[in-house]
């Protein structure tokens, strides 16, 4: 009993799986049935969609067919026509030669009266075939002369059309060299000005190693203006600012009025990030500082549509590099004096 009890124990447990793959393979069935019928509605509703189409184009070509053919009857009874005329004219020539033949045997026997009139008779209708031939053929001649005519009109219309744009571009032409060259005067005009406006801040700022000209910019070390990472003026800024709201009053009363110029103040910083609430990006705090300027100048008299302010971040720098002398350059306020 022990022997058998241990043999019982180490047998594989067994079981039944046909179940479970029938289950599978109905499964598997039930899903390619779905797809095969999926496939066959998609299939028909393509058939059916190339179907329309090609009826359509079917359609399309019967109709080019049959203007094909109308094209060609009309070709046929036009080359019938004139040929028509070409044998109603021999057969008129033959008639004439006929009765001419007749009449010169009418003299020599009586008899040949009655063949004469039935040949005249036989002529007289064809002379009528032949002007009603020549009447449509007149009429075809009158409405190609027709076409022709309109033809001309529309040829003279779209020479006149022609003519007048190139008179209108001749004048943009010389409009457009009359522009540049008040444009360049006006140009010129001021950048006198703008040297004689220079020359003003030179003489009242004074000769200072934080002030330069670069090109047609005046620069001035924002230190003069603000304390590092702030867009408040200080004093001593103020100050600066005063003689410089003086000088642009001066140049500002001899301008002539017609030359659009404005004060372009422009705010500059150094390379170094700054991420504060105020001042999310040297963006913020570049404008924020030519703003503050433009609202000092304002109210020092300045007129405010003579100036504008600008923020220019990092990303203009005078000096390239992060070294302490760039950064001292970089961070600045420039002034320009240009043309609206």
């Amino acid at each position: 009993m022990a022997h058998g009890g241990r043999r019982i124990r180490g047998r594989a447990p067994t079981g039944d799986y046909w179940p479970g793959f029938v289950d599978a393979m109905s499964s598997l069935l039930l899903v390619l049935i779905f797809l095969l019928t999926i496939f066959m509605i998609t299939q028909f509703f393509l058939s059916q969609l190339v179907s329309n189409k090609d009826s359509a184009l079917e359609s399309l070509k019967s109709q080019i067919a049959e203007l094909v053919n109308q094209l060609a009857l009309e070709k046929q009874e036009k080359a019938d026509l004139q040929a028509t005329i070409l044998s109603l004219q021999d057969s008129l020539s033959a008639a004439t030669a006929e009765r001419d033949r007749l009449s010169a045997m009418a003299e020599e026997g009586a008899g040949a009266g009655s063949r004469v009139a039935e040949l005249e008779s036989a002529l007289s209708d064809e002379k009528k075939v032949s002007s009603e031939a020549l009447s449509q053929v007149e009429l075809l001649n009158q409405q190609i002369a027709a076409l022709r005519r309109q033809l001309a009109t529309l040829e003279a219309a779209l020479d006149a059309a022609e003519q007048k744009d190139r008179e209108q571009q001749a004048q943009i032409a010389n409009l457009g060299r009359r522009l540049n060259a008040a444009l360049a005067q006006k140009v010129q005009e001021l950048a006198k000005y703008r040297s004689e406006f220079f020359g003003r801040l030179r003489a009242i700022l004074g000769d200072r190693q934080d002030i330069e000209i670069v090109g047609d910019r005046f620069a001035m070390q924002s230190e003069i203006f603000f304390a590092s990472g702030s867009a408040d003026l200080n004093p001593s800024g103020e100050q600066q600012l005063d003689k410089i709201s003086q000088a642009i009053r001066e140049i500002a009363a001899e301008i002539p009025g017609d030359i659009p110029w404005v004060l372009r103040v422009d705010g500059h910083t150094d390379a170094n990030p700054i991420a504060t609430p105020q001042f999310p990006s040297n963006w913020y705090l570049s404008s924020a500082r030519a703003i503050a300027v433009v609202d000092y100048l304002v109210e020092q008299g300045v007129p405010a549509n003579r100036l504008v302010a600008a923020g220019f971040g990092q990303y203009h720098p005078l000096e390239q590099g992060r070294s302490e002398t760039a950064n001292t350059r970089n961070r600045r306020i420039e002034f320009k004096l240009t043309e609206r």
